[in-house]
């Protein structure tokens, strides 16, 4: 007899799961689902105005990425990539992330525990800003990525952190500044662009 699938849904908000109950269940669509801290997070799809904002970030690295072809592998969104942080039995899907070298392994079991993104972005909506800022902060720096950046629409500001010596340095970023991102040569990050301005 094979096992009962557990089906999460909007109404699981605030359950607590383990990592691996929470990898093998299925989700219903139209809402996005992360575990974080032990617990399910269900979230509506965002505004227009996040995905603005990402698709304007992702124009960005993709311009990049036509000019310097072989410095990305991959610019994945949340629904290609997740990052299982065991230790604290979360799993996050960003908005996108950056991954500068191939899967090392194509085993679908352990690739996302193994393969870790050299730059993760995260878009700020409405009741995310303890995940994003403090959360997924922790978390990002536990699994090695390099550079983590926290774009917040309302503001019209971005949060650069570096991974410095095994700690997160901090760059605030506002409309009418540029960044050299250390991953990624040669690319300047237009936050003007990012915001429409």
């Amino acid at each position: 007899m094979s096992p009962t699938l557990l089906r999460l849904g909007p109404q699981d908000h605030g359950r607590r799961l383990t990592l691996d109950e929470f990898d093998e269940a299925e989700v219903s669509e139209g809402f996005h689902f992360e575990l974080g801290r032990g617990v399910v997070i269900v979230s509506e799809v965002p505004l227009p105005k996040h995905l603005a904002v990402v698709n304007k970030l992702r124009r960005q690295l993709a311009a990049y990425d036509l000019q310097h072809s072989e410095q990305i592998w991959a610019i994945a969104s949340g629904g290609e990539c997740k990052l299982p942080l065991a230790e604290h039995d979360s799993e996050r899907h960003p908005d996108l992330a950056v991954y500068l070298t191939e899967p090392p392994v194509q085993d679908s079991n352990t690739v996302w525990a193994e393969w870790i993104p050299e730059l993760v972005i995260e878009v700020v909506s409405p009741g995310s800003e303890q995940r994003d800022y403090v959360e997924k902060r922790e978390e990002y720096l536990a699994f090695g990525v390099r550079e983590y950046w926290i774009a917040h629409p309302d503001r019209h500001e971005i949060l650069i952190l570096r991974r410095v010596r095994g700690q997160w340095t901090e760059q605030l970023l506002a409309v009418g500044d540029k960044y050299l991102s250390r991953v990624l040569p040669d690319f300047e990050l237009n936050v003007a662009a990012v915001f429409g301005a």
